[in-house]
């Protein structure tokens, strides 16, 4: 069952990088994009369950939506 991919402008693909690479490059990313803009970061490192809701918290960007599926997860971030 495939669902239709979420609307973004932004894809940063972080697939076999571990903590803390896939939220450095993701800060890095976030920095160059538009407020309002979408983002969606690809990563296979589980410790992004935790990471990134604590990132967009901390940082007040909008964690639009995420998903999991075969050691893959996907984040879509509005940038503050």
């Amino acid at each position: 069952m495939n669902k239709p991919s979420l609307e973004h402008q932004y894809q940063l693909d972080t697939s076999g990088l571990f903590c803390p690479e896939p939220i450095m490059l993701l800060h890095k990313q976030l920095d160059e994009m538009q407020t309002g803009e979408v983002l969606l970061l690809i990563a296979t490192d589980p410790a992004t369950t935790r990471d990134v809701p604590k990132f967009c918290q901390f940082l007040k960007h909008c964690l639009v939506n995420q998903e999991e599926d075969q050691q893959q997860y996907r984040y879509w971030l509005k940038k503050a």
